[in-house]
């Protein structure tokens, strides 16, 4: 024990040593938990709650109203600052904690740093069992909080309040580090929390973490430079890593120095400006032809801090080249290896430097190059014809609501989207103009993510104009946290889009032979079919209730305009538009593996199934 020592009880320690955390790359530092959000209940009111009471001046305190949307929240910030800082999310015990289990594996998931603080029972065991304590007959150590273990990349049950020292240092090694970060749980018994201890000056510190930036093993570089160079039709795919690195400006020069081009993820889009020669835009189910082209004719693929999921690879139908190899860019080993790729376990802005300059005087063959853009140049007009609207006193598609908020967006403006039909036109139509402004969450694509990340975002980047594209069917999962926008004067813009239903799982209900049960916004008929007439659910005037400025629109032009008033104000906007169902986005060029019936009555199953065997047959296993 040190010789000075300060008495407080655990929830005043950790929140102390929180406060004097750093996170530092390249030379700048910033806060490494830099706010906490909460919600109050037992567990956690007289613990974390008190103690953050004592440290107002240290640590802002944000109140949330559901905690799945608070750690959607911190998520949205931590990304926006490229993982270099997070937020904590405290909740109570029982329900408060187990809310938290989507929000942490949307996290882990993304690779997104999230410190999250649940109330536990009582160490002690005095009270047992004690208010929404789920009681296991066999095991008395467990908690409701144990449904965060497989989704928390750390986690611990803070059960004396010495243990927390090497816990809290744990927790803050795993925040920082690129390739092991994601949700973090501490697990806090609330007597615990309220119990002093005598902790060692050392403990409260300020400790500054250092963020790598590994470079590539020699060998492995050289390997990969050998590939490079023996490609003929290489392509690049960029993945979130690319963002997470700050590695725009390395992939920049490397493309301008190789002639490769790019195709990105959802995570990754953005990568390069839309505008650049070899931005072929989004890739795999959700891609554009250009890219999805390239992709199956491709004899080299270079992955750049992709997770290759199964919308990247048309679950695994797209690569189709026989002699297709992989070379894999990525901080984690375990991303790298996939797809049995050569590898470069690296940082993406270093590894790219070193590949740049290893490849010196290399480039691709002119007609590779003249062929992609011609390419590019196509669905540019594919894109043009999505969003034009020739009739401006006309109801808009979805598409078109895209066009008209391209039209008044920024460079620094940052568009959220997560799940829904919203993802697949964004991914292929989108015009990303800067790094940080395509913001989609697709690695769980997790309905309600929407309104509260654009509060996190908002947050991370105050004067930003951030706007939420969320669909209907969305929006009636969480809108609590418009509330939160309101209170905390956060001025995010809603776009909400009324389409009566779960758009995108109707049309993927209707390919497998669903028929579209149970997708629609209707009344039951007396059947059972949800066939009636769309349910007379005024969304517009619910936003407006939660306290925000609701403009609404029904036509293109009156669209144009609401957008454009929303973006100039500095309150909490909503811009409502009903759209024309009528599909006007490009269909997808590349397939997605959602299996389907093999023996069915219906004959839309039948033919779903006839469809489905003709696709899979084209699945490879690259080894």
């Amino acid at each position: 024990m040190s010789a000075t020592t300060r008495r407080l009880t655990t929830a005043q320690a950790l929140v102390r040593f929180l406060s004097a955390q750093y996170s530092e790359r390249d030379g700048v530092r910033r806060r490494l938990v830099a706010g906490t959000w909460g919600i109050f209940g037992h567990g956690n009111v007289a613990g974390i709650g008190q103690a953050l009471v004592e440290s107002a001046d240290v640590m802002p305190y944000h109140q949330g109203r559901n905690e799945q949307a608070m750690v959607h929240a911190a998520v949205g910030y931590a990304r926006q600052l490229n993982r270099l800082s997070a937020q904590a999310v405290t909740t109570s015990i029982g329900p408060g904690a187990t809310n938290l289990v989507t929000g942490a594996a949307l996290a882990t998931v993304n690779r997104l740093p999230v410190l999250l603080l649940p109330g536990d029972y009582f160490a002690s065991r005095v009270a047992d069992p004690l208010l929404q304590q789920l009681e296991h007959p066999v095991s008395a150590d467990v908690s409701v909080n144990d449904t965060l273990r497989p989704v928390s990349r750390y986690f611990d049950r803070v059960t004396r309040p010495e243990a927390l020292i090497p816990s809290a240092l744990n927790a803050m090694r795993v925040l920082a580090d690129p390739a092991e970060t994601g949700a973090v749980t501490l697990a806090l018994p609330q007597d615990v929390q309220a119990e002093a201890y005598d902790w060692p000056e050392e403990f409260f510190a300020e400790r500054v973490w250092y963020v790598r930036r590994p470079a590539p093993d020699p060998v492995e570089l050289t390997a990969a430079v050998e590939a490079v160079r023996a490609a003929r039709r290489p392509l690049i795919v960029a993945g979130g890593g690319v963002h997470h690195s700050e590695a725009e400006e390395a992939l920049r020069a490397f493309v301008d120095a190789t002639g490769i081009p790019v195709a990105s993820t959802q995570a990754g889009k953005g990568s390069l400006r839309h505008d650049h020669p070899a931005d072929l835009g989004g890739i795999g189910h959700t891609g554009t032809a250009v890219s999805d082209e390239l992709a199956r004719t491709a004899d080299l693929v270079i992955g750049v801090g992709t997770r290759y999921t199964d919308f990247t690879t048309a679950s695994g139908t797209l690569f189709r080249n026989p002699d297709v190899r992989f070379l894999n860019l990525n901080i984690t080993g375990f991303d790298a290896h996939k797809l049995a790729a050569r590898t470069l376990v690296c940082d993406a802005r270093t590894g790219l430097e070193r590949l740049t300059e290893a490849l010196a005087g290399h480039r691709v063959d002119e007609a590779y190059t003249a062929g992609y853009r011609a390419g590019k140049e196509r669905w540019e007009g594919v894109v043009e014809t999505a969003y034009r609207a020739d009739d401006d006193t006309a109801v808009p598609t979805q598409t078109q609501v895209l066009g008209a908020l391209d039209a008044v967006v920024g460079d620094e403006d940052v568009v959220i989207n997560a799940a829904g039909s919203l993802p697949g036109d964004l991914h292929k139509l989108w015009r990303s103009r800067s790094p940080r402004q395509y913001h989609l969450e697709y690695g769980y694509s997790c309905m309600g993510y929407e309104i509260p990340a654009a509060l996190g975002v908002q947050q991370a980047a105050p004067g930003t104009p951030v706007w939420a594209l969320v669909g209907d069917g969305t929006y009636l999962m969480a809108p609590t946290e418009i509330v939160t926008a309101v209170q905390e004067g956060l001025p995010v813009n809603l776009v909400l889009i009324q389409n009566h239903g779960y758009a995108s799982i109707g049309g993927l209900s209707e390919e497998t032979g669903g028929e579209r049960f149970g997708t629609a916004y209707r009344y039951r008929a007396d059947d059972g079919t949800f066939t009636g007439a769309p349910l007379p659910v005024d969304l517009a005037a619910n936003a407006a209730s939660l306290g925000m400025d609701v403009l609404r629109a029904k036509t293109v032009r009156e669209l144009r305009d609401a957008l454009a008033e929303a973006r100039a104000s500095d309150r909490p906007t909503c811009v409502y538009v009903e759209t024309d169902p009528t599909p006007t986005a490009p269909p997808a060029e590349a397939w997605w593996d959602v299996p389907v019936a093999e023996v069915a009555a219906r004959e839309p199953a039948v033919r779903a199934r006839e469809r489905y065997d003709s696709q899979v047959a084209g699945r490879r296993r690259h080894l």
